[in-house]
């Protein structure tokens, strides 16, 4: 299979500026805007833990969003060449990052919880986890594990 490439391109504008730039540490807002052309803006700025706004996305959680989305785009994908019917699917993903030296995540777990159509093979969607994860652009990309622990269930019949 050839190799194709896709390029990608976003905007990143510092926000914060409060009147006398970076002058100390303090003085300024960690918030930033993400765009990119025929896209919704993203309000961003650090972790609170690093004066942030909490009310903003920060680069932690748009990598751990990333993660779970890549996923989760991979799993629909061979869930509907299977003829598996995804009703819902909710993910609450969780990463862990530690500071030192050099600052890094060691991990993310996804934890996906899945509801089928009655019919549908639960075996079969559980084994689709493990192929949308080596087939994940985000997973392969980083260097700490990501872990992925579904839950996955029927629909109810009315």
């Amino acid at each position: 299979m050839p190799h194709r490439e896709h390029h990608y391109q976003v905007n990143i504008e510092w926000t914060g500026n409060t009147g006398s730039g970076t002058e100390s540490y303090k003085t300024y807002r960690r918030d930033f805007t993400v765009s990119a052309e025929n896209k919704p803006d993203i309000p961003g700025s650090s972790d609170p833990a690093f004066l942030g706004d909490a009310a903003r996305w920060n680069p932690e959680d748009l990598l751990l969003a990333s993660a779970s989305a890549c996923h989760k785009l991979w799993y629909l994908h061979l869930c509907a060449e299977a003829g598996i019917s995804v009703c819902s699917y909710v993910d609450r993903a969780n990463g862990t990052m530690v500071e030192g030296i050099k600052g890094r995540f060691t991990g993310i777990t996804l934890k996906p919880v899945i509801t089928l159509r009655p019919s549908d093979d639960l075996e079969l969607a559980e084994e689709l986890h493990h192929r949308a994860h080596k087939l994940c652009f985000i997973a392969n990309s980083l260097n700490f594990p990501v872990t992925c622990e579904p839950v996955i269930t029927h629909a109810l019949i009315d």
